[in-house]
């Protein structure tokens, strides 16, 4: 399987596909309410010829938007879909005139901190024990946009 996939936005009829990916890629996951509860929020997946491949949650907060969650499907790992579905999210939340886009992510999980660091991340503090099952400090990371060009001219 390669990264072509559509990102588009999260749907009900999504959910259990999600929840299977979800249980399958980590040891405390979400629920599948927890799910249907954030479908008003930005959430994407990202859809290859297989069906869902992998999705990602956030939530805005002004103009601040956090990650909440993000997966992909463990056959479809390492083909690119977890880039794509990063990038077409940052995108998305730079076009809701987020500012600033911030995560967590387990200090032991390498490949998703290299990948958040080549899409612009940088860490900015830690979260001693955030992770249960197994307890583990969270890595908190950072990616600013620039802002929007003003289209008036200044006032004064």
């Amino acid at each position: 399987m390669d990264a072509r996939c559509r990102i588009r936005a999260a749907s009900t009829a999504d959910l259990d596909a999600i929840a299977r990916i979800e249980a399958a890629s980590f040891a405390d996951p979400w629920p599948r309410r927890a799910f249907q509860a954030h479908l008003g929020d930005p959430f994407f997946v990202a859809e290859s010829a297989h069906g869902v491949a992998g999705y990602l949650v956030a939530r805005l907060m002004g103009d601040e938007a956090e990650i909440l969650n993000v997966a992909v499907r463990p056959d479809a790992r390492g083909a690119g879909i977890g880039r794509t579905l990063l990038e077409g999210a940052l995108v998305a939340l730079k076009g809701l005139k987020a500012m600033a886009v911030f995560l967590e992510v387990r200090v032991s999980n390498v490949a998703a901190r290299r990948l958040y660091e080549t899409v612009g991340f940088t860490e900015v503090g830690r979260r001693r024990a955030y992770y249960a099952a197994p307890v583990e400090d969270a890595l908190i990371l950072r990616r600013d946009f620039q802002p929007f060009p003003s289209h008036h001219p200044p006032v004064g």
